[in-house]
Formats: C-alpha cells, structure tokens, sequence
C-alpha cells in the first residue's frame, strides 16, 4: 500500500512518500498545493494521511479530495503512540511527514468522508457554540461570587449576550440541516427516540456525521464508550471507557439521563445493570452506549423508533 504523509503548520506543510525517506516542503498557498499535487500524482497513493491540526489540514484535504485522493485525517495522539512504540518522540523530536506515511501504511486509517462548504459551515458553527457555551458556563459560575453590583450586573449583561448568540448559531445549524433533504431527514429519524430532542439530534448530526455509517463497535469506539480491557496493576480485571469524541459525550450525557427516566427500552437496560450492582456511572456510560448503537441502527436501516430496540 502506497501512502503520502503530510505535516502540516499554518503557512507551510511536509509532504513524504511511503517508500521514501525524502521530505519535501511546500508553502500553503494555492500554487504550493499545486505544486506537492504533481508529487502526489506522480507517487499515485493508496491513501494520504495528515494530522488533525485543529483546522488547518481542511483546506488540504478538501483541495485532495477533489482530485480523487482518499484522505485521512488522524487524531495527532494515535501517531505520538505509533511513534513512541518505534522508540521515538523525546522531548526533542517532532512527528514528521514520514512517520505520518509509515503510520498510514501500517494502520491503513479509515479515509474521511467529503468535506462540502456545508459541511465546513456545519462544522464551524458547531465549534463555535460549544465556545459560546463555555464561555457562558465560565460566567454563570462567576455570579455565585459577585458580591459587587456593578460586576454582577456586567455578568447578566454577558450572559443575556451570549444566550443570544447561542440562539443564532443553533438556528443556523437548523437552518443549514433544513435545506439538505438527507440530513434532515436523520434529524427526523433521531428526534423518534424517546430522549432525543431538536437540539440533540441536530448536533449528532454536526458532531457525528459517521452515525449510521459504521457498525456497532466502531461508532462506540469513535465516541469513547466502548468498553476495553485493561488488566495491569490494581485494575485487574476491569473495563475502561475513554478517548474519543467528548463533545459527543457531553452533548448525550442530559439526554442519556433523560432516556434513563422516560425511555422505556433504556430504562430498563439501565435497571439491569444495577441490579447488578454496577456504579451508576457505569451504567449510564453503558446506557448512553446502548442509545448510540441503536441510533447508528436506525439511520444505517433508515427507521424509526421501534420498541424491538430492547
């Protein structure tokens, strides 16, 4: 399997071919693109790998993709382990365009899906409220100590600020999902299950575009609930949850719990972990696993909300 590594930085990127050592570097500009796509035709990849650079790699992978490259886009800390298992990465040492291709080669990472303009704008205001909401988290907690009147009342003025523009960003999202018949339709099929709003769904949607996509294991793991063993030292013998994607956690926690009360299937999957004296916050891990997996059925079998989903 023939594979292109990319390192990429906001005004250059490394580029290196799989079955060679050399590491070329380009500015990333339009004619520097140009450029590093002759190499890559002419290296004619199975795959191009790059890290996730919290956005810059978007721009590359987009210009790729529609010259018919598969891209994968890799979460930088799966390549820091690849690389501390071939005894690299010191204190000193810097992930390059060629450990990214050997990764590639070994690994074979899933390519991303197509990134659209919609999908962009999707993904940018997702980003952008989850910083509205913790920007307006930070404030609230300030109230409980403003004492002042003057700060508490620059508090509320923040606050009422930045429900406003929450408000915004959310219907742009509704706005966006609205006017794409296949994306509104999942909306649609996920606001079915008992415990799955608008709000919900729509970020599901945005955050967890691969939902109905994958199978069972791997939408779990994708999200971080899946169970794995890990059996060193003082954790014999038990399971671990974690990685993944957290914004999809944080935006199912709520909801999950809500599933726990009114949902008839999940309340009682829940309830049977308890009686089996599991943590409660094992069983909502657990229970949010169950929810996850049958969301990703009923979208990949293109169905509602049925009550054989026990």
């Amino acid at each position: 399997m023939e594979t292109v590594g990319i390192d990429i930085s906001k005004l250059s990127f490394d580029l290196a071919v799989g079955s060679s050592r050399t590491v070329e570097t380009f500015e990333y500009t339009p004619a520097g693109m140009k450029k590093a796509f002759r190499k890559i035709s002419n290296a004619a990849p199975d795959l191009v790998a790059m890290e996730s650079t919290g956005g810059y790699e978007n721009r590359l992978a987009q210009f790729l993709q529609k010259r018919n490259f598969n891209v994968a886009v890799v979460n930088p800390r799966r390549i820091r382990a690849f690389a501390q298992s071939l005894g690299l990465l010191a204190k000193t040492d810097r992930i390059d365009a060629n450990l990214i291709a050997r990764y590639a080669a070994l690994v074979q990472p899933r390519h991303m899906r197509k990134i659209t303009p919609e999908s962009l704008k999707l993904k940018a205001l997702a980003a952008r409220r989850r910083q509205l909401i913790d920007m307006r988290t930070a404030e609230k907690n300030r109230m409980e100590h403003a004492d002042d009147k003057l700060v508490a009342r620059s508090l509320k003025t923040i606050i009422k600020a930045l429900d406003k523009n929450v408000e915004s960003i959310e219907e742009a999202i509704r706005s966006i999902v609205q006017r794409n018949e296949s994306l509104s339709e999942k909306v649609r099929c996920l606001m079915t299950v008992p415990g799955i709003g608008s709000l919900t769904a729509h970020c599901l949607i945005v955050d967890l575009p691969e939902l109905g996509e994958y199978n069972r294991r791997q939408i779990a793991a994708l999200v971080g609930v899946a169970p794995f063993n890990r059996d060193s030292g003082t954790f014999k013998g038990k399971r671990m949850t974690g990685g993944g994607r957290r914004q999809v956690r944080t935006q199912l926690y709520m909801p999950t719990l809500s599933a726990i009360q009114h949902n008839p299937v999940i309340r009682a999957f829940n309830q049977r972990h308890v009686t089996m004296g599991k943590p409660k916050m094992t069983t909502v891990i657990a229970s949010m696993r169950k929810l996850l997996v049958i969301m990703n059925t009923m979208l990949k079998n293109r169905e509602e909300w049925k009550p054989k989903f026990a």
